[in-house]
């Protein structure tokens, strides 16, 4: 079994053994600070729907409902902390006031439609929930545009593990290649982040 074919059997494990509870709690933690990608998340969960083991509603409902409630909490922690907390736990999260600041630039640009526009773009989406509370935006209208935003993305990502599992034979066929990719993808992850860790003990 390639790379690839191990860590798809390993995140659908995952997700089929803790349901729907562990795909809204892996979508909360995405729609917050933490370094958890949804496009390594609902493409799994497409694969169970195939497979019969979970429901398009059951999925979809889950991951807006984690993405709604994780976003909400980064809203409040923009409305009492804001860059204070980035200051203070940002580099155990790879996030620094660089990546607040490109957050803030594209809430001040177009204000409410950035919450939407910020769920299909990655980084600011863990983000942007921060200068939206730190703006003191309306509540109401951030979970809209927040809910429209999460339910489109998380169904495309979900659309995107269906058609894969629908042709993972002929997906496999390329295997070798994505099998490089990732590893390359792995390795300068980790080159980053040993950087990071190295920057951070000079100081």
């Amino acid at each position: 079994m390639g790379i690839t074919e191990k860590i798809a059997a390993l995140a659908v494990a995952f997700i089929a053994a803790t349901g729907y509870s562990g795909v809204f709690v892996l979508m909360v933690l995405e729609s917050m600070v933490f370094p958890v990608p949804s496009e390594a998340v609902m493409p799994f969960a497409g694969f169970l729907i195939v497979d019969g083991k979970m429901t398009w509603t059951g999925v979809i409902i889950a991951s807006t409902f984690g993405s709604i409630v994780g976003s909400t909490i980064s809203y409040y922690i923009g409305y009492y902390g804001g860059k204070p907390f980035i200051d203070k736990f940002g580099k155990y999260l790879l996030l620094n006031n660089h990546h607040l600041e490109i957050s803030e630039h594209f809430f001040q640009k177009r204000g409410e439609i950035t919450i939407f526009i910020a769920r299909f773009v990655p980084v600011v989406r863990h983000l942007i929930s921060i200068p939206a509370g730190f703006s003191k935006m309306n509540l109401f209208k951030f979970i809209i545009f927040t809910t429209v935003g999460a339910a489109i993305w998380n169904t495309f990502l979900t659309w995107v593990g269906f058609i894969l599992r629908e042709n993972w034979e002929e997906v496999m066929s390329y295997s070798h290649t994505i099998d490089l990719v990732i590893v390359a993808v792995l390795g300068v992850g980790g080159l980053y982040y040993l950087i990071k860790i190295i920057q951070h003990l000079r100081k």
